[in-house]
């Protein structure tokens, strides 16, 4: 917003532009945002932590990284819809690579992405683009989580841990 007002200053009429577009996105995410939070909070109720803990926790393995790549793939909505979703997941017991390979999936193999772009593009731009992203995130996430240190991804859970209201 400072941002807005100092172009606004400055330019005058590209201010205008930029409040408009700021406006604009500011409304497109309060239409994304709500929606999330009622399906975290139904994630946060009907799913158990011992679930998550199964399916994308520690021990989890290859069905833990399918399954993160899946639920980041099949995801509709910005980016910025994703981080809620990791929290969650971190406050459940999500294994910290398995979140990173959400969120990497999350950005880069959008499923509706991928249809609009086979229609763009050609299948096999798209698949070729999809085959070789899927290794790069999952490769991304191992990396992030053996780059970030044990302590700092400690105080990540720990903070997520301690924000929980159940």
């Amino acid at each position: 917003m400072a941002f807005d007002l100092v172009v606004l200053a400055l330019y005058p009429q590209a201010g205008v532009t930029v409040f408009r577009k700021t406006a604009s996105n500011f409304l497109q995410m309060l239409s994304v945002l709500p929606p999330i939070f009622i399906l975290l909070g139904l994630l946060e109720v009907w799913v158990p932590r011992e679930a998550i803990i199964r399916f994308v926790g520690e021990g989890s393995g290859l069905v833990g990284i399918v399954l993160s790549l899946f639920l980041g793939a099949a995801a509709a909505g910005p980016l910025y819809g994703a981080f809620p979703v990791a929290a969650t997941m971190l406050r459940k017991g999500a294994k910290f690579s398995n979140v990173m390979v959400l969120l990497y999936s999350w950005s880069t193999l959008k499923l509706p992405m991928f249809l609009f772009e086979t229609s763009a593009l050609g299948a096999q731009f798209s698949v070729t683009r999809m085959l070789i992203n899927i290794p790069g995130v999952i490769v991304m996430a191992w990396l992030t989580s053996r780059l970030i240190p044990y302590a700092e991804q400690e105080a990540i859970y720990q903070k997520h841990l301690l924000t929980t209201t159940t």
